[in-house]
């Protein structure tokens, strides 16, 4: 007779209960980040913002000029006519007037961003990393909400960037506008904001994790600088793409934001449609596409600076996390 020879109350041999199972899975370190608490995406998410605006805000000013002249008396400029405009009139330091207005809005609203977009990505993608459409959501979810705290500065910002702007500084500027125009001023662009950076985070988004997932299978190792290059390269793809996408809607924008000052157009409405017609009729179909090249060439690094400074922010927390043994 044959004999059963499986030991079946060997005690070495019985798998260990749940929750002595390890507690690491490759897809919650991606999409989890494993261990960071909210308050630490919402610092590195701020950190990264600043550093990027900052960094890149002289781009953004000239990008600013070249959307506004479409309504004012100079009908065209290059990137390099309008550069040397702002050296003219306003010489270095013109190219970073209204700079105090991002650094008060950019911080809190990138804070916004980063912890709402990792808390939809962690709910939306059910711990798959290539799970491209949960990042796309998440992303239009982080822009809507941090928009609602950008865009009131961001208006400021971009008056404040005019040449010969009629304001003094951050202050005399809202208050000015308060006064003279009102709370809803501080908004009129803000459902065009929210139309413009849907797509452009949808599209950002996707194609950074997208590329990022790519560059990592294909990386020859892991250590820090090749990945701190991976986030940089993944980035700056993203930042072109979606800067050149949503280019018309953000010439609809900022002429919503100058309208009035230093010669723009005034509308009597918010509406796309009506800003669209008059930026056709006065500069034609390519007037939507005014700016398209500061633009680029102001997302495409600033994407890779914002990347790569989150993620090495991000990896900062983790391992101050484990060092301390607070890893959740």
């Amino acid at each position: 007779m044959a004999t059963d020879a499986s030991p079946k109350y060997n005690p070495d041999l019985i798998p260990a209960p749940p929750h002595q199972q390890p507690e690491y899975h490759r897809e919650m370190t991606e999409a989890e980040h494993d261990g960071l608490r909210f308050y630490e995406f919402m610092i590195a998410g701020s950190v990264a913002g600043m550093v990027e605006h900052m960094a890149m805000f002289p781009i953004d000013t000239i990008k600013t000029q070249m959307q506004a002249l479409g309504s004012c008396p100079i009908k065209s400029a290059s990137v390099s006519q309008a550069f040397q405009s702002i050296l003219r009139s306003d010489g270095f330091r013109g190219l970073y007037h209204g700079i105090g207005a991002m650094g008060l809005g950019a911080g809190p609203a990138h804070a916004v961003y980063f912890s709402v977009y990792e808390l939809c990505k962690k709910r939306f993608s059910g711990g798959k990393p290539d799970n491209h459409i949960a990042h796309a959501a998440s992303g239009v979810c982080a822009t809507v909400s941090s928009d609602s705290v950008l865009t009131p500065m961001d208006m400021v910002k971009q008056r404040l960037q005019l040449s010969s702007s009629p304001y003094k500084g951050v202050w005399d500027c809202m208050s000015r506008v308060l006064r003279e125009e009102g709370v809803r001023a501080f908004y009129a662009s803000y459902r065009t904001t929210v139309l413009m950076n849907a797509p452009f985070t949808a599209v950002h988004f996707s194609t950074y994790e997208a590329a990022k997932i790519g560059l990592m299978a294909i990386s020859s190792g892991s250590v820090n600088e090749e990945t701190l290059v991976v986030h940089a390269t993944a980035g700056a793809a993203a930042g072109a793409l979606a800067a050149v996408v949503t280019t018309p809607l953000d010439v609809v924008k900022t002429q919503l934001q100058c309208q009035g000052v230093c010669g723009c157009d005034r509308f009597v409405s918010s509406s796309i449609s009506d800003v669209v017609r008059t930026i056709i009729k006065k500069d034609g179909y390519g007037g939507l596409m005014r700016g398209w090249t500061p633009r680029t060439l102001f997302h495409a690094p600033a994407a890779a600076i914002c990347w790569s400074t989150y993620e090495a922010a991000k990896t900062f927390f983790l391992e101050l996390n484990h060092r301390n043994g607070n890893v959740t």
